[in-house]
């Protein structure tokens, strides 16, 4: 019997599905996000949409026991995938005293969680870059089998972080893998007036390690991108680069209008390769996820979903006495 594409990647049937789970959960939890911006409910969305297939491909190619993530705001698949739940996002999008990324205090897509080993972002863009670094020095130093992994925007590559970290990063030959979710626009600046270079990964070069492009939207692709790199990062072949080319599916944030900037057609067509309906196709031709498989998907997902809603509007604010806390030492 010839191999399925999956197991020609060493992945079981189940563990697709569990891929296109996350996806899903990451596409429905987002859309949910947006209806409560819109009806007033919670302040901010920066959407994940579009690039759940890279997302959730990275991080189920990655050892999710072990290794060290340092994610960018977009990226609700990489932290589902990791451990954080649909009502831990929601605290967040409703700015409670619960949330495990900043109490309440930093605006949603700043994720940071001890316990997943998801490394704390701010507001700068790139900053994480030479966290990811600096973790993946640690372990060199103490010969520990991890890696570290962030993620960016192709924007972000701009930055000097991104220059500092990766340079760093490959003078050392550390176990870091930075992966660039390449979605074609910096906010509303489109990519030839971003960089200069065909590809973000053309820039690997100058750094000495190997920079690969792959498609964005094939959530297996980026597996095997990302399962080589981190293979060659615990042989202590150092370092890699991968852009995995998206395409952003929403206005840049709730407090963007892309119709300023892009046509309505671009999108439209942008959504023919919508990962989330591709993937999908995928599975049932497969005969892995069948009608009644996708529905009890579907109802899974949207318990869960209205649960983590309920739970989180309903959940207390951080007291005003709190502003200060973790900010100046607490006699």
């Amino acid at each position: 019997m010839t191999k399925k594409r999956h197991q020609e990647l060493g992945l079981t049937d189940e563990q697709v599905l569990e891929m296109y789970k996350t996806m899903l959960l990451a596409r429905k939890l987002d859309e949910r996000m947006w209806l409560l911006n819109r009806s007033g409910k919670i302040p901010f969305v920066i959407s994940c949409q579009g690039q759940e297939a890279a997302q959730v491909g990275a991080a189920f190619a990655l050892n999710r026991k072990e290794d060290y993530i340092a994610p960018y705001y977009r990226d609700m698949g990489v932290v589902l995938a990791f451990g954080m739940t649909a009502k831990e996002l929601m605290l967040s999008a409703f700015a409670k005293a619960d949330d495990p990324n900043s109490g309440g205090r930093q605006m949603p897509g700043h994720f940071g969680q001890k316990k997943n080993r998801i490394l704390s972002g701010s507001s700068p863009v790139t900053t994480q870059v030479p966290h990811a670094v600096g973790v993946a020095l640690a372990a060199k130093m103490e010969k520990k089998d991890v890696v570290s992994f962030v993620t960016l925007g192709e924007g972000s590559s701009n930055q000097g972080d991104f220059h500092e970290g990766l340079n760093f990063a490959g003078v050392h030959k550390l176990p870091v893998i930075t992966m660039v979710e390449n979605n074609k626009y910096a906010i509303s600046v489109p990519y030839d007036r971003q960089v200069a270079s065909n590809n973000i990964a053309d820039r690997a070069q100058g750094y000495g390690m190997p920079g690969v492009t792959i498609d964005g939207n094939d959530p297996l692709a980026v597996y095997q991108a990302v399962k080589e790199a981190r293979n060659r990062a615990i042989r202590g072949e150092g370092p890699s680069l991968i852009e995995a080319v998206c395409y952003r599916l929403t206005a840049h944030s709730s407090d963007d209008d892309d119709r300023t900037y892009r046509e309505k057609g671009e999108v439209e067509e942008a959504k023919k390769n919508d990962s989330v309906i591709t993937f999908a196709s995928y599975l049932k031709e497969n005969e892995i996820l069948t009608d009644s498989v996708e529905q009890r998907l579907n109802d899974e997902i949207t318990k869960i979903i209205n649960e983590a809603t309920d739970f989180a509007e309903n959940a207390a604010y951080a007291e005003a006495e709190d502003t200060l806390k973790y900010v100046y030492e607490e006699k």
